[in-house]
């Protein structure tokens, strides 16, 4: 007779609750991401402030590695690349695929090689910072989004495609 039972208490690590945390600052990223890609011309992928600054589809570029990354080090295996900018449709269509192989990485019961908090503070708040100056290369581009009040935005843990649900309430 077997005497050892599998430990039914012990949560799964997908349940913990800084990986949860981090999950849903990841559907909150592709949220505003999402919000600040949508509808943006074209042409806004080469805008340039004339200074020292990356062009908008760098940026993404940039945001895309930033992801690759992430996984990489949850992984244990950390890699960085710097990709060539594609064509800003699939620039943004790769955003979002990075977003999602990184949120399933942390969603799985496979242990992460690396603290949650060093995510946090390393690709993923760079990622938000990065959102940010999206949204502000928009406006100086001429090409503004609606405000929006985010706290009431249907933001949930595990929806990081490119696919997100309307504004509740912009202004």
């Amino acid at each position: 007779m077997d005497t050892k039972t599998p430990d039914t208490k012990t949560p799964s690590p997908a349940a913990d609750p800084a990986r949860q945390m981090l999950r849903h600052t990841l559907a909150t990223l592709a949220y505003r991401g999402g919000k600040t890609l949508r509808d943006a011309p074209e042409t806004f992928a080469g805008f340039s402030t004339g200074e020292k600054g990356r062009t908008p589809v760098q940026i993404l570029a940039h945001m895309g590695d930033l992801f690759d990354w992430a996984l990489s080090l949850v992984r244990g295996k950390e890699e960085w690349h710097n990709a060539t900018p594609l064509p800003w449709p699939q620039e943004v269509k790769r955003f979002f695929q990075t977003l999602q192989a990184f949120d399933d990485s942390l969603a799985s019961d496979l242990p992460l090689a690396c603290p949650v908090e060093k995510l946090f503070q390393g690709p993923v708040a760079d990622g938000l910072t990065h959102a940010g100056q999206l949204a502000i290369l928009r406006r100086m581009a001429g090409c503004s989004m609606r405000g929006e009040n985010y706290y009431r935005a249907e933001i949930v843990a595990g929806r990081v495609g490119e696919e997100q649900t309307a504004p509740g309430r912009e202004f």
